[in-house]
């Protein structure tokens, strides 16, 4: 994980409650060595493989193992969109809805806090993107781009950069 510490979640399990349960029996070639039921036969050990373990640990072991910083084609905080004044607050608002169709999680922060505390506070909630948005960015219908660990992608077209996020989901990154 991101500690450097190891982890199993596989598991191999032996049950001898379920075959008791559902009345399992079997004929065996050697009848005579065999653990029997009350008819004679012998009932049967289900081994029970679980590659993941319980789904609860396995994510446990995923949050643990990215620190938090989710893959974006499984983070619920894929965008963040954040305008730099009031003034472009429904630009924003348009920006986000343009991602949502596309099938992206994208979110506005419309608080009054600066533009410095909002992409403080994106990086703090692990947005993998933090769009930008101001007068010129208006004018000309881009974004400016940046990611959580803070480095500057620049000013992108919309379409440009909804398609590179689209891409980068579906390879799973």
């Amino acid at each position: 994980d991101a500690l450097r510490r190891k982890h199993q979640c596989a598991t191999i399990q032996l049950d001898f409650q379920l075959p008791h349960r559902f009345n399992l029996t079997y004929h065996p070639q050697d009848l005579k060595t065999a653990a029997h039921d009350k008819e004679g036969l012998p009932r049967p050990v289900i081994i029970h493989r679980a590659v993941l373990g319980s789904l609860e640990r396995f994510i446990a072991i995923l949050a643990e193992h990215t620190a938090g910083k989710w893959p974006l084609w499984l983070s619920p905080r894929q965008v963040s969109v954040l305008p730099v004044s009031q003034d472009q607050r429904q630009y924003a608002v348009k920006v986000r809805d343009a991602l949502r169709v596309s099938g992206l999680y994208a979110d506005v922060d419309e608080s009054d806090n600066t533009i410095s505390k909002k992409i403080r506070e994106s990086q703090l909630l692990q947005y993998n993107y933090i769009l930008v948005v101001g007068k010129e960015e208006q004018a000309q219908e881009t974004v400016n781009v940046r990611t959580r660990d803070n480095v500057v992608h620049g000013t992108r077209s919309l379409p440009d950069l909804t398609a590179e996020i689209q891409a980068a989901v579906a390879a799973f990154e």
